[in-house]
């Protein structure tokens, strides 16, 4: 077994590897961020090292840096985890010309696999069946747009380097195909260095299926089954699950074999996962079920082919790179009951999913029914540097409805504040009867949106949540003298007159949300308050949810989702500048890629007006209603901060 492995990554994949490193007794080294000095996995690690300031390509993503860590910490092996580095082949290349183990495949695997095309054309002789599209060297728009139409629309473009949904695009209508050819590119380039693209035929009910797949040096490759990642938003993965529903034996049996084949064509050594998409509208089929890439490294979503096959896959990998055979032959290898993963993102469903950064001061994951893969813990800091997704939920269950109810539940026992996440969403999709039943591809999502983004409170437990704030406020006020210091001292005070109600000033999210309350009770100790909308009306039920504690604001947490309450009322208007006086806000930090509208431009409702870059994703800005462009300050190429005003519409004169 290896002695030491420095980790090339960081967040919850550091966290993972750390924690089966240990139980080996494998010394880790960590290397870090100026942003991630206090990260957990930082303090986790046997030693760490710091390599360079918050910029991923000025410290994760640069190779040197980690070699020169590897080099000084005396580290034997170099594990660059899933992401960043991982698919880097002359990293790869460059880890074993200096003498260390590299726990991946070989490099000529990762550069066979690692450029979509050219992955496509091994599969094609090897005898994988591979997805209709256009693969060739002529990357002309001209030439492009003439496959594309050969293909027909819908089509998928995708960047040749590509992964995680980055550089890829869907195009529903010829004349929409140049504009969303040049996002794809910029975005390929940012992400990946490589702006290649290709085509495929957009399948219009595609199931994404799986495999994961591990080789060793001595020549024996195996599949610990599929998983199923067709819940997704935007090509990017929000639930996953193994093995995959509908799927019979005849097929898994027939898209694993070809999983297998895959590896052993490029000679695969380490851990991998063969993608595949299926044509779902007739169910899953062999002949329906196209090879569309591999990933040469262990993927996100792993824990829940460990959660069904009863394996450590990072244990695999580092017994592999020590050059023992594979611990298990393939009919050793089987299938338990379903496991489900869920993706908890630091983001905000109600503004289409923009992420969401700040301090962490209330931070809850669940306990004891469901793993829990995490980046952060509480009191930490969620940056704008690297990807928003801070924590994975693991559900185990004896079948598919067990484990999607276990999921459910977990999700909706997320507290996080003040930071945004996809908590809810996440409740609400795995909960969802459609999903249950099993009936899901990737277009499942987008056609529920609407349903699976609404937020929906009871009244009665915030209104419980501020009775109690009002009792603690009460029994302060009642240990005071009366006479000084505020008038709220003296709150619903009547000489020789019961107390009476009053117009309580409250903001719900920073929307008014006006409420009357009364003082019921003729003494200091038995206080009580009843609690009524402005007009009146009364609410049926109260139930007691959790809550922050402390001064100010109350936090109300309920199905994953959070609702804040404050007795100063906070509401939002034109004069702030917003979506409804025109201005257009940048969200987050980042960078302005391209603008779209010149100042005096007339623009309709929907239409993009800039591209904003940030946690290595684009965002489109869009007008919020039909006008004209008043002002205009955002510059292609421009650094900007969170919340500035990049833009200002005037409604249209009739």
């Amino acid at each position: 077994m290896l002695s030491s492995v420095l980790i090339a990554n960081r967040g919850e994949i550091a966290r993972r590897i750390i924690r089966t490193a240990r139980e080996l007794g494998v010394r880790t080294i960590a290397v870090y961020s100026e942003a991630d000095a206090n990260a957990p996995f930082v303090m986790e690690a046997d030693a760490a090292i710091l390599i360079g300031p918050a910029p991923a390509k000025e410290s994760y993503l640069d190779p040197r840096k980690i070699l020169a860590a590897a080099r000084q910490m005396g580290a034997e092996a170099i594990h660059p985890g899933y992401g960043f580095l991982s698919e880097n082949a002359e990293f790869a290349q460059s880890v074993i010309d200096a003498g260390l183990v590299w726990i991946g495949p070989p490099p000529s695997a990762i550069r066979a696999m690692g450029l979509k095309d050219a992955a496509k054309a091994v599969m094609i002789k090897a005898g994988v069946p591979t997805t209709p599209g256009y693969l060739g060297e002529d990357q002309s728009v001209e030439r492009l747009t003439v496959e594309a139409a050969k293909i027909g629309y819908p089509v998928l473009i995708k960047a040749v380097a590509g992964g995680g949904g980055k550089g890829m695009r869907k195009v529903e209508r010829a004349e929409d195909f140049e504009a969303a050819l040049g996002s794809c590119r910029r975005e390929a380039s940012a992400a990946f260095g490589d702006d290649r693209v290709l085509l495929e035929k957009y399948v219009t009910r595609p199931r994404h299926i799986e495999v994961q797949v591990f080789g060793d040096s001595h020549g024996n490759v195996v599949h610990l089954f599929e998983r199923d990642c067709s819940l997704q938003r935007r090509h990017q993965k929000v639930i996953e699950e193994a093995p995959a529903p509908g799927m019979d034996e005849a097929t898994r049996e027939a898209v694993c074999a070809a999983a297998v084949k895959a590896a052993q064509a490029v000679n695969y050594v380490g851990a991998g996962t063969v993608e595949f998409i299926a044509d779902a509208s007739e169910g899953l089929r062999a002949d329906r079920i196209w090879f569309m890439e591999m990933n040469t490294r262990l993927q996100v979503e792993h824990p829940v082919t460990e959660m069904v096959t009863g394996q450590d896959l990072v244990e695999w990998q580092l017994r592999v790179a020590s050059g023992e055979p594979l611990p298990l032959e393939q009919d050793e290898i089987t299938l338990d009951g379903w496991a489900m993963e869920a993706r908890l993102y630091a983001e905000n469903p109600a503004t289409g999913f923009l992420p969401s950064t700040g301090k962490l001061k209330h931070f809850r994951l669940p306990e004891g029914d469901v793993r829990v893969d995490s980046a952060v813990e509480e009191g930490g800091e969620v940056t704008p540097f690297y990807d928003p997704m801070i924590a994975k939920l693991i559900a185990h269950g004896a079948d598919r409805e067990d484990a999607a109810q276990r999921l459910a539940e977990a999700c909706a026992l997320v507290e996080v504040w003040p930071v945004k996440t996809n908590a809810a969403f996440l409740a609400k999709c795995a909960s969802h009867p459609d999903f249950v039943d099993g009936a899901v591809d990737t277009g499942f999502i987008e056609a529920r949106l609407d349903e699976l983004t609404e937020r929906a409170f009871s009244d009665e437990p915030a209104m419980a949540a501020i009775g109690w704030r009002l009792d603690s406020f009460l029994e302060a006020e009642a240990r005071r003298d009366p006479w000084e210091g505020a008038p709220s001292k003296l709150l619903g005070f009547r000489m020789n007159a019961p107390r009476a109600s009053m117009h309580l000033p409250m903001s719900t999210d920073g929307k008014a949300t006006p409420l009357r309350v009364a003082l019921i009770g003729g003494g200091t100790e038995d206080w009580s308050w009843d609690i009524r909308h402005a007009d009146g009306s009364t609410f049926d039920e109260v139930t007691r949810l959790p809550t922050t504690y402390g001064k100010g604001p109350i936090q109300v947490f309920e199905g994953g989702d959070v609702q804040e309450f404050d007795f100063v009322a906070k509401i939002g208007g034109a004069g702030e500048g917003g979506a409804s006086d025109g201005a257009i806000l940048s969200p987050m930090p980042g960078k302005i890629v391209s603008v779209s509208v010149s100042a005096g431009q007339t623009v309709s409702k929907g239409q993009t007006l800039l591209t904003l870059e940030a946690m290595k994703m684009e965002h489109a800005m869009a007008a919020p209603f039909d006008g004209v462009v008043a002002e205009l300050s955002a510059v292609a190429g421009g650094q900007v901060s969170e919340g500035v005003v990049l833009a200002r519409l005037e409604p249209a004169v009739a």
